[in-house]
């Protein structure tokens, strides 16, 4: 049977430089990360430093929603 509320959920994190600054000309896309986080120990929104191809340097990565 499966559970009504899993304890890891998969969550999406996104760039949050190339969000801020929209698409310009010399940024190709918004930089996308997939990894799960465990809801009990992070209830509030996760925010990672991970490298963005498009801005070409570590930027912080924050979760959104699907």
């Amino acid at each position: 049977m499966a559970k009504g509320k899993d304890v890891r959920v998969v969550v999406i994190l996104e760039c949050t430089s190339c969000v801020r600054n929209g698409l310009n000309k010399e940024s190709r896309g918004i930089s996308r990360y997939i990894t799960q986080k465990n809801r009990h120990n992070t209830p509030s929104q996760l925010d990672l430093k991970k490298f963005c191809p498009y801005c070409y340097k570590h930027t912080i990565h924050g979760e959104i929603k699907k």
